[in-house]
């Protein structure tokens, strides 16, 4: 014969239990419902041992201090906060607001920030000088063997991917995810640098003059050369070589989607020197579950990891989505719909809990 244990039984027991009992395995058996325990009854016992057991971990835990993780939704906030400022071409007002608003952004959080200026010829009037500066971020400068973390913090002068021809030419290009979110990306990393168990020094770097160029629709080419802010910094990097050495590298373009898709640049995956590294963050990903980055090579992409690698011989690899909103015919890019809405604070923060945990773990 099975006893079944009923309701007020049950109830005695969990009483009995929660009321702090030395031994909660005897208060069980000292009920006057548990006097001929069957099979049935052993399981529902072990049951509440367990729970006990559990219970006292999950106070334990709970009193322990939570680490803070990456805040992919200040994130988003600082990326609006960049749109507001308007267009941000190489030196316009809007670059400059967003530089004082950098400086005091970096500075807060006690990092050291500097800048590297230079001029260029103009595109279109060449006896025009447009002046540019990369913006450098350092953090735990003494250290001789460092990290660069990159991005481009200026927006291509408009949005000439447009079809309507008054637009292309006249309308204010944002440059939400192609230009803000790596720099968002970055702003809320600083957040986590004085916590992160780094063996190495650590340089945040936004790159000017990544995209001076304007697109010529009766020659259907563009007009001007791009990455202009790198090829500047890996060549006094390699003519003027500093106390320290750049270890590894991760440059961001791209990275806030809303329908995020990371796969591989064919570059950075196949290049000896940052393959890798591709392996490394990948794999990272994939220990954390974050499926957007999908280990698989998709497109061959002409970025700022282009100079850094073959002038300053610094392995640096490209993590961007260049399905925006899909691949080859990206309708968001270099557009109007290049705005914060057609972006996401859940992808910016996958990206970044994905890196910090991987120079969490960086030996």
């Amino acid at each position: 014969m099975k006893t079944k244990l009923r309701g007020p039984a049950i109830a005695t027991v969990l009483r009995r239990i929660f009321r702090r009992t030395p031994n909660p395995y005897n208060a069980v058996m000292q009920s006057p419902y548990c006097k001929n325990l069957s099979e049935s009854m052993t399981w529902v016992v072990l049951f509440v041992v367990m729970a006990w057991f559990f219970a006292i971990g999950a106070a334990l835990h709970a009193a322990e201090p939570q680490a803070t993780g990456f805040d992919g939704q200040r994130s988003y906030g600082y990326l609006k906060a960049l749109c507001a400022l308007g267009n941000r071409m190489s030196g316009s007002h809007g670059m400059k607001q967003q530089q004082v608003l950098l400086v005091k952004h970096f500075t807060d959080l006690n990092a050291k920030v500097t800048f590297q200026r230079f001029k260029v010829k103009h595109p279109l009037k060449s006896s025009r000088r447009v002046p540019m500066t990369n913006l450098i971020v350092e953090w735990r400068p003494e250290a001789k063997e460092r990290i660069l973390l990159c991005a481009h913090y200026d927006t291509r002068p408009l949005p000439d991917q447009e079809i309507n021809p008054r637009i292309r030419k006249n309308g204010v290009f944002l440059g939400a995810n192609d230009g803000a979110s790596g720099v968002a990306l970055l702003m809320e990393l600083g957040h986590h640098v004085a916590q992160l168990p780094l063996n190495y020094g650590l340089d945040f770097v936004l790159f000017d003059g990544e995209e001076l160029v304007y697109f010529d629709f009766n020659r259907r080419e563009d007009i001007g050369p791009y990455f202009l802010g790198s090829t500047w910094f890996a060549s006094q990097y390699r003519k003027h070589p500093p106390q320290h050495k750049y270890v590894a590298g991760v440059l961001f373009d791209m990275v806030a989607d809303a329908d995020l898709t990371l796969y591989q640049e064919e570059n950075s995956a196949t290049w000896k020197q940052t393959r890798p590294l591709v392996k490394e963050i990948w794999g990272t990903a994939q220990r954390l579950g974050v499926q957007e980055f999908i280990p698989r090579i998709k497109y061959n992409v002409s970025d700022d990891h282009f100079p850094l690698n073959r002038i300053a011989k610094i392995p640096v690899i490209d993590i961007i989505d260049f399905a925006y909103p899909e691949y080859p015919r990206n309708r968001y890019w270099h557009t109007l719909a290049d705005a914060p809405g057609r972006c996401s604070g859940d992808s910016l923060g996958k990206v970044g809990t994905v890196i910090v945990e991987w120079l969490s773990t960086k030996r």
